[in-house]
């Protein structure tokens, strides 16, 4: 029997998803005469002595699933098939987690039926929420002794717990082997705990959110792999459904997901799948592509051609990563690679920006076309960059930069106005809290000067590049007002009248206008609190960003994404606290003042920087912005951009060749070709040489014209930096030298 699925390899950019689509549309086109559906189970049979080229999709049969490794390349994976199909055939586009979740919600009875579950409906959990409830629910256990066998914090020894949860369901692993498998993999480990009270921590933990209707990110794969995947009436509505199956880039996919895959394919299915054997972006947090890559045998397979001819990987690829292999090699990289080097990280970050503006300003390249890559980018190095660009009137766009919400003034003036509204968070209240509070929730836009507009509405038509962000109280009137205005007290703390300050005329006009606003807005909120005419603190978040900081106006962006966060955080932490009231948890208490626990633990939560302001949906609309990119490796790979000119930061950093934040605790234990077997040293260092290998091919496949190598012989701290790319410093400082000899 012939297969008619395809399974495509090529390295970065070289046409996988070009040719994914297109074979979607070779399947859909009307001029195939063989008009029976493969789900007639005769696709191996002949006519004529030959085999159909064309399989019969039609719009009336079942849909189309289409998967791809992360949100930004789903919709736009999702809107190049509709584009090119005209929208004519039933396609449904998610992330291999967002499939596992939809099908998990939507089959919930059938879960509740064969585990016994609470007839509830299920609320997902986010990360940050899923921490804190599972490091109370784990407190009690997670005693002194405990976190110094660990050698890690209270906060980091609960996330690499819940990690391995993560891990073992995106395996296929059950909770219940979870122990095992540790017990093997640790045993030449530096961890001093024992496996099986790991495993009884999240085994407990499962149990805890099941009976709560709960679900992680862990949980939702686990019961779908484990539990949906092998029920015949599930299997039997899947098939029914999809009819082909499309997914790109699955070497950065976890292993249940080939389960699924098979299952579509034994039915009578079609798929198409794309491998990028350079890629494997998330190996590490969950994907398995050694184990997805079996799925090849099942296809035809096509090989592509290496990358476009524009970009720098046929050139610089093999010579690179000679040099780093073997360092003893004598090559010279050619002119389209450059080095900037300094002695310090401080001179190396303004000669960065400095050539980089030069270059711009002198049109050699557009801003749009140079991206910063490093291993790792600390605030200093961000902030640095970021400003000297800004001051030359350069944009800068941070690529996915997940900022601490707690971050924004906006955001801390809110959490303050929380606190002075609602009665017993008065510890959670400072004088410096209270005057920047005063300075955000007076600020408002107006037009320029020498503009002619002065009507309201014709303000609001204004384009906001037109208008200026100005103040009414300053933070010089704002300290004043918070030294003699402000009554600290842990039940009520209040803001009293301006006059009681002796020289209140020093404060001016507007000042003291926009401040008595203020308080007369607190008081009308603290009395409608009392008479419970507030639904919930999110009502009241609502009320002042409307009247304070919207006002008819156009927000900028960050802030009016950080606003959008703070409001889907709220709403998803009062759902939770609504349930485990409901409940009766012992983590929500009952108590008349639950409802200020809540609120004093909503914003130690944001304070603690756990959850940054990634709002749905990130992806601006329009042009593409001309700004200069700024990320790490991690997400430039994982957005699969391509840019003109490159500058590697921090060329000589050890981070080159490690995972870092991309690396989850005990990932290694649950990838199936080496299930539960230890990790030594010898796996480590090979590891760490392939992932360097893989980094190098995929950046220069995405660049076209030079890389900068950006080294400081200094790194923050001091110390010398050894890295693995230093084979390449110095193989450019020799040609820099030979042309300033010349």
């Amino acid at each position: 029997m012939v297969s008619h699925s395809v399974w495509i390899v090529g390295t970065s950019r070289s046409g996988k998803t070009a040719r994914l689509v297109e074979q979607f549309c070779i399947w859909v086109q009307t001029e195939n005469k063989y008009v029976e559906s493969f789900y007639t189970k005769k696709l191996g049979q002949k006519k004529s002595g030959h085999l159909p080229k064309l399989l019969d999709l039609r719009p009336t049969e079942p849909g189309v699933l289409v998967l791809a490794a992360n949100d930004d390349n789903r919709r736009e994976l999702g809107d190049i098939i509709v584009t090119n199909t005209l929208g004519k055939y039933p396609v449904r586009a998610k992330t291999p987690l967002g499939f596992f979740q939809d099908e998990v919600i939507l089959f919930w009875p059938l879960l509740i039926q064969s585990l016994n579950l609470k007839a509830q409906f299920p609320v997902r959990l986010r990360p940050e929420t899923e921490q804190e409830l599972a490091t109370k629910l784990w407190r009690s256990q997670l005693d002194e002794e405990i976190l110094r066998l660990a050698g890690v914090n209270e906060s980091r020894f609960v996330r690499r717990i819940l990690d391995l949860l993560q891990l073992a369901a995106y395996s296929g692993t059950p909770c219940e082997d979870i122990a095992q498998i540790l017990q093997k993999g640790l045993q030449e480990n530096a961890i001093n705990l024992e496996p099986e009270f790991l495993a009884s921590l999240l085994l407990d933990w499962r149990n805890w959110c099941l009976e709560r209707g709960l679900l992680t990110y862990g949980i939702i794969t686990e019961l779908y792999s484990q539990h949906l995947l092998s029920d015949r009436n599930y299997q039997e509505h899947l098939t029914k459904r999809y009819q082909a199956v499309l997914a790109d880039d699955v070497d950065d996919y976890p292993g249940v997901a080939r389960q699924l895959f098979e299952l579509l394919l034994d039915q009578g299915a079609v798929g198409a799948f794309s491998y990028n054997p350079d890629g494997a972006v998330r190996l590490g947090l969950g994907a398995d592509p050694s184990y997805l890559e079996g799925l090849a045998g099942r296809c035809c397979i096509e090989t592509l051609t290496g990358p476009p001819p524009e970009s720098l990987a046929d050139r610089l690829a093999t010579p690179m990563v000679e040099l780093i292999t073997e360092p003893i090699v004598l090559l010279s990289l050619p002119e389209a690679v450059q080095l900037i080097q300094t002695t310090s990280r401080a001179q190396l970050l303004r000669q960065t920006a400095e050539l980089i503006a030069n270059a711009i300003k002198s049109g050699q390249v557009e801003a749009e076309q140079v991206v910063i890559i490093a291993p790792g980018l600390d605030a200093i190095a961000r902030y640095t960059l970021v400003e000297i660009l800004l001051k030359q009137n350069i944009q800068v766009e941070s690529l996915n930069d997940q900022r601490p919400l707690i971050s924004s003034p906006v955001i801390r003036a809110l959490l303050t106005m929380l606190a002075l509204v609602y009665p017993g968070l008065g510890r959670l209240v400072d004088r410096d809290a209270v005057a920047e509070m005063l300075v955000v929730l007076s600020r408002r836009q107006k037009a320029p000067e020498n503009s002619s507009l002065t009507s309201t509405d014709a303000i609001n038509r204004v384009s906001t590049q037109y208008l200026t962000l100005t103040t009414d109280i300053d933070p010089v009137r704002a300290g004043l007002i918070a030294d003699y205005c402000f009554v600290p007290h842990p039940e009520r703390p209040n803001l009293l009248p301006v006059s009681v300050f002796e020289r209140w005329d020093r404060i001016g006009y507007a000042a003291t206008t926009a401040y008595n606003d203020i308080l007369q807005w607190l008081e009308q909120q603290r009395s409608q609190q009392k008479l419970r005419l507030i639904p919930s603190p999110i009502s009241l978040l609502d009320r002042a960003i409307q009247h304070f900081l919207w006002n008819g106006s156009n927000l900028p962006y960050n802030q009016l994404a950080a606003l959008r966060e703070l409001l889907e955080t709220a709403q998803h932490y009062w759902e939770i606290d609504t349930r485990l009231q409901q409940t009766n948890s012992k983590l929500s208490p009952s108590s008349p003042h639950s409802s200020t626990t809540t609120i004093s633990e909503f914003i130690q939560l944001l304070r603690r920087g756990t959850i940054t302001a990634n709002p749905y949906p990130v992806r601006p609309i329009g042009v593409v912005k001309k700004a200069v990119t700024l990320a790490t490796i991690f997400q430039y790979r994982s957005s699969r951009r391509s840019h003109r000119w490159h500058f590697w930061l921090d060329a000589g950093s050890p981070l080159w060749a490690k995972g870092g934040a991309a690396t989850l605790f005990g990932a290694p234990f649950f990838l199936q070709q080496r299930l539960g077997e230890p990790w030594t040293a010898e796996d480590e260092k090979l590891a760490q040489e392939q992932r360097l290998q893989r980094i190098l091919a995929d950046l220069l496949s995405r660049v076209s014209e030079k890389v900068y190598l950006c080294h400081s012989d200094l790194a923050v701290n001091g110390q010398e930096q050894l890295g693995p790319l230093l084979p390449l410093v110095n193989a450019c400082v020799s040609v820099v030298s030979e042309a300033i000899v010349t």
